[in-house]
């Protein structure tokens, strides 16, 4: 042990003279060591074009100098210290969190949390929640809604706010009910269906990460060759929009975000194809019912059939698209030179049997209306009928290689956003209190007293979810207004699919899509905001002047796919 200990000591001492211990670190004040990442010459290049380096601020040596950047050189640090989706910072050091050390957010969060607790305090008192339960679970909920809106400026996660809402809501909701036993049978029932979303969505996010772990996707990306600006700006638009509608949206706009990254140099261009992206993914989504979680909502819950939502939507949908597309092509940055082509799509290789996982992923997306024709059974069996398949397949194929772990379901699911499962599994069991005392149900009068036209409610509900998330705005809707008032496929559900998918495109931060598209470009709100809002929201209102124009005409898809019966009546 002690031999050991002096040889690693001289080999320290030999390869780095200079360098002082941990312990002399923080006597001298030194600064942490940090990581960069910096370009390498052709010949020394690595894969990726990266390399890290250890360097302290009290080196004895400069770093060597470093070549001039290149468009396909990419830093993971920039000069700020902020870190990129690719970066991961297990530590902080606290000499850092010194130095940006900041006592108004600290001020902000401590308010925030004394009003959470005077809040907590306030619903102990059992006589005033049963007196005024209505007015208790609205200023809770206004109190967690605040924290998801401001979440960065809180730093508090969304997903644990809005389980922490939930949990508030439903006790005031046990407290001001009639009796306990009502409030657990209200739960019960409001469990029962937000599970069916929640597994949904953790079956079909499973399924889409192996497949993206395979590299399946490269086969649809492949066969972009064209390098013309406008001609890819339309190209791009166009997969995004079918790719969007078989996929969810976020995953189809990471995937085409990532795409862009290796086809075209970092430039104002490449920003406005993924802001094209961000349109097409939301645009996509609204038209079937496993595009977006919105649709899928209104699908699970009988409020849209798979059919009618197809045929309604689809020409909405391609117009609230092909608007921005031609009014986007008019820029000058659609009009630049062609795009110089990259050699990182082209190393990329997909992984063995990569074309059998995307063709059986794919597959079992696309059954699932199918299963719930022939069954009967809710949709989250059919999709987990299709993540054990394809569970059971990749362990076949991948037997015996430990090098492809990384390929089979256990790791998938350890890459999967589990943290949006919980926020949407929060934001679904605070509505579902909403509605069991009745609060919905009030604001629905007060909408069919002050706003008679559903159109224009529907309409409202889209320009909203530009500001504030679609799924508490379409679960809010389907608590307010029953199947009573406006049954299956009626044009207001279709609408609200419509408007709730879409709307979201004219503020980078009204869909998930944008949200992402923004932390992986590092666009800036107000960028997107001057250059592709104003396309946006003429896609949105194009759409729904077409949607409303072909239910006045009769104008849809063709009906011909009504005669197959097992989908007829999906």
């Amino acid at each position: 042990m002690v031999l050991s200990c002096c040889l690693l000591a001289g080999t320290r001492a030999a390869a780095s003279p200079s360098f002082p211990s941990s312990a002399a670190i923080r006597r001298r004040g030194h600064r942490p060591l940090t990581v960069s990442v910096v370009p390498l010459s052709p010949s020394q290049q690595w894969p990726h074009g990266l390399r890290f380096c250890c360097a302290s601020s009290t080196s004895s040596s400069p770093p060597p100098p470093a070549p001039p950047e290149e468009p396909d050189d990419y830093e993971l640090l920039d000069t700020t210290g902020n870190c990129d989706p690719l970066c991961s910072v297990d530590e902080v050091s606290s000499q850092y969190f010194e130095a940006n050390y900041k006592p108004k957010n600290d001020l902000l969060k401590a308010l925030t949390i004394i009003g959470t607790a005077l809040a907590g305090a306030a619903a102990i008192n059992h006589s005033w929640i049963a007196a005024n339960q209505d007015i208790a679970m609205v200023l809770v909920f206004a109190i967690g809604y605040a924290g998801i809106i401001f979440e960065e400026s809180l730093a508090f996660n969304k997903s644990g706010v809005a389980l922490l809402m939930a949990v508030c809501l439903w006790v005031i909701r046990s407290i001001g009910a009639p009796s306990t036993e009502v409030a657990v049978q209200e739960l019960s029932q409001t469990t029962s269906e937000v599970s069916e979303i929640v597994f949904f969505l953790l079956g079909a996010m499973t399924v889409v990460e192996i497949v993206d772990a395979h590299q399946g996707f490269k086969l649809v990306t492949d066969n972009i060759s064209t390098r013309n600006p406008k001609t890819l700006l339309w190209v791009i638009g166009i997969v995004t929009f079918f790719l969007s509608s078989i996929l969810d949206n976020l995953t189809s706009t990471i995937v085409m975000v990532s795409l862009l990254r290796k086809l075209v140099p970092p430039s104002e261009y490449r920003k406005l194809l993924g802001a094209v992206v961000v349109i097409a993914a939301n645009a996509g989504g609204a038209w079937t019912p496993i595009g977006d979680v919105t649709t899928t909502m209104l699908w699970i819950h009988g409020q849209i059939t798979t059919l009618k939502i197809m045929q309604g939507l689809f020409i909405p949908s391609a117009v609230s698209l092909a608007v921005p597309l031609a009014l986007m092509s008019l820029t000058s940055e659609a009009n630049g030179p062609s795009q110089k082509s990259s050699s990182l799509l082209s190393s990329e290789q997909m992984a063995p049997r990569g074309q059998l996982v995307l063709g059986v992923g794919v597959g079992a997306l696309v059954f699932v209306p199918i299963f719930k024709a022939l069954t009967g059974l809710p949709p989250f069996m059919g999709m987990l009928l299709g993540l054990g398949i394809l569970w059971i397949l990749t362990d076949a194929i991948h037997y015996g290689d430990a090098e492809r772990q990384r390929l089979k379901v256990p790791q998938a699911l350890s890459r999967i956003d589990t943290q949006g499962i919980l926020f949407f599994l929060g934001i679904l069991l605070s509505v579902g209190s909403l509605e069991s005392a009745g609060i919905l149900r009030q604001l629905a009068n007060y909408l069919d007293a002050n706003i008679p036209n559903a159109d224009l409610i529907a309409s409202a509900i889209g320009v909203a979810s530009a500001i504030i998330d679609n799924v508490p705005l379409v679960a809010a809707t389907m608590g307010m207004y029953d199947l009573t008032s406006f049954p299956p496929d009626s044009d207001f559900w279709q609408l609200v699919a419509f408007c709730a998918g879409t709307g979201g495109s004219m503020l980078i931060i009204g869909s998930a899509a944008g949200v992402a598209f923004m932390g992986m470009e590092k666009v800036d709100f107000f960028w997107y905001f001057r250059k592709v809002s104003g396309f946006a929201l003429a896609g949105y209102a194009a759409g729904i002047i077409s949607y409303l124009a072909a239910q006045n005409l009769h104008l849809s898809l063709p009906t011909s796919l009504a005669e197959i019966p097992f989908i007829s009546g999906s």
